[in-house]
């Protein structure tokens, strides 16, 4: 069995509790990673501003991929290598998730932007990022600074028919993908969280093989794909669940937790 030197892991469904909590077990599991001498790194659909309070806590030296990894950060937030929306891609998102009726921010690196501070999802999105939204009129002065759009909405059908026309319609120009059933993400072409995988293994020296990824939804399908060994939570669906190699509990069972059991045995 391959011996796992580095383990990339999503976050919100994965690492964290429905309430966004750290459990004592993911602290204890990621505190047994660095003392056996694996690598130990976070990706996830968040914005940077969302994921600076985990690095503490878990003892983060490695780089953070934030916008589904097409933003790289140091773990003090400094950003390694970013990549934008394309402007006028970013004015054609904005157009069709407000045909649909959805909720729309828009983030740039260091701002969360909406135009309607009373969003169904709002208030979520504040306790989950642990960060409060500009309000703005327009989003116009800023689809050049774009690093991610999304359209929240309590339609899980409505948002996924969003999600394929959306895809459809921006084609090569972006990545559109939900990270939750409630959350349809659009963020810049040619980088997810495969591509973060990629890169930090081989900033790292570690081979692909030697790479276990952890996660629960659709955008986490590209590091599966990468990585030798690939954990699905409980709380995925089954079309996740089925490319990945393992199959964990969930995230209110210690899901996370229980996977890194598996990874500290593999190569012994």
């Amino acid at each position: 069995m391959t011996r796992i030197a580095l383990v990339v892991s999503d976050v919100d469904g994965t690492l964290l509790t429905k309430t966004k909590t750290l459990t004592d077990g993911a602290r204890t599991a990621v505190r047994r990673l660095h003392e056996a001498g694996i690598g130990f790194t976070i990706v996830s659909s968040r914005p940077t501003i969302g994921m600076s309070f985990l690095v503490a806590p878990l003892a983060i030296t490695q780089p953070i991929g934030a916008f589904n990894g097409s933003s790289i950060v140091d773990p003090q937030m400094k950003p390694l290598e970013q990549h934008l929306i394309p402007a006028a891609t970013a004015k054609g998102c904005v157009d069709l998730l407000r045909n649909y009726g959805v909720d729309i921010w828009l983030f740039t690196n260091d701002r969360w932007l909406t135009r309607n501070p009373n969003g169904e999802y709002t208030a979520h999105e504040q306790h989950t990022i642990k960060h409060d939204p500009t309000i703005v009129d327009d989003f116009t002065p800023y689809l050049g600074q774009a690093c991610k759009i999304v359209g929240a909405s309590s339609d899980a059908a409505l948002l996924q028919r969003c999600e394929a026309e959306m895809q459809q319609m921006v084609g090569n120009d972006a990545t559109a993908v939900r990270s939750q059933t409630y959350y349809l993400d659009v963020t810049p072409p040619g980088h997810d969280k495969g591509t973060f995988v990629e890169g930090i293994a081989k900033r790292l020296g570690v081979s692909l093989e030697n790479v276990a990824t952890i996660g629960d939804m659709q955008n986490d399908l590209p590091m599966f794909a990468r990585s030798g060994v690939s954990f699905a939570m409980g709380n995925a669906s089954d079309d996740v669940k089925a490319r990945a190699t393992h199959v964990t509990e969930t995230n209110e069972h210690d899901g996370f937790a229980r996977a890194m059991d598996v990874v500290l045995t593999m190569g012994r």
